[in-house]
């Protein structure tokens, strides 16, 4: 099954961003490891991968001289996160009305590999009914692959996780219009505030620890009417971006093998 992907590759980072004097353009996706930017390694993983169909380029252009076999369809950034999903997606479908499912990758995840990208897609076909497919690393996964990464968790009674950045979504999530998305989406790196977008008992009860990952997506899926799919990965790649200069090293360090 080939599926198309949605590359978010746009965004202007802020000059007091750390990372803003090594980013062409204040374009974090842009950063160059080992000769290429980070864009380009993840578009080198979605080249090799057999499931991958088109790509929509979100807020990337074709004058960066990013190379792949794959066709590219280069579209402008819409503005938030969200606005470039539903675009990329709607997009795909109108192309390929056929084809029921996207995947949607952050263009900063340098280290992805074809394999991962495998992998989801495997995961979505044991549930084809989801119209949300949400890539989680558990904290032993993350710190096991990049010990010194520090990110950011949430804690379950059963698990602690962080959000990955190779997602999936099915087609018909925006057959309607549903508000709550953009402020979800903009929320992505505050988990707190995605709780309490999502109620506040969600939120009391993973505070305290008293629900499980699967106990939360069963109560959003509910008060969201879709159905949704938390999957936790053994890829901690699909969540390491970088936010911060001690990610970006580790990733330099972790990639020099492969330039």
């Amino acid at each position: 099954m080939k599926m198309d992907v949605v590359l978010l590759g746009g965004g202007q980072m802020a000059m007091d961003d750390p990372l803003y004097p090594q980013s062409p353009d204040g374009r974090r996706t842009l950063i160059e490891i080992h000769g290429k930017t980070m864009a380009q390694w993840v578009l080198n993983a979605l080249t090799a991968s057999d499931v991958v169909g088109d790509i929509y380029a979100m807020g990337l252009s074709p004058d960066l001289g990013l190379t792949t076999s794959k066709t590219v369809h280069y579209l402008p950034d819409g503005g938030s996160m969200f606005d470039n999903i539903r675009t990329g997606v709607l997009q795909a479908a109108q192309d390929h009305p056929n084809q029921r499912k996207v995947f949607v990758a952050s263009a900063d995840i340098p280290a992805l590999r074809p394999e991962m990208i495998q992998w989801l897609s495997d995961q979505i076909l044991k549930e084809p009914e989801a119209l949300i497919y949400y890539t989680v690393v558990e904290r032993k996964t993350m710190e096991k692959r990049f010990p010194n990464a520090n990110r950011s968790f949430v804690q379950f009674n059963d698990i602690a996780v962080c959000g990955g950045d190779m997602n999936a979504v099915d087609v018909r999530l925006f057959s309607v219009e549903r508000p709550i998305w953009k402020a979800l989406t903009e929320a992505r790196k505050r988990p707190l505030k995605q709780a309490r977008l999502l109620g506040l008992d969600n939120l009391a009860l993973v505070a305290l620890r008293l629900a499980s990952l699967q106990t939360i997506v069963k109560r959003v899926e509910k008060r969201l009417s879709l159905q949704a799919s938390a999957l936790p990965t053994p890829y901690a790649e699909m969540a390491m971006d970088a936010d911060k200069p001690h990610q970006l090293a580790i990733l330099w360090e972790d990639l020099k093998g492969l330039a």
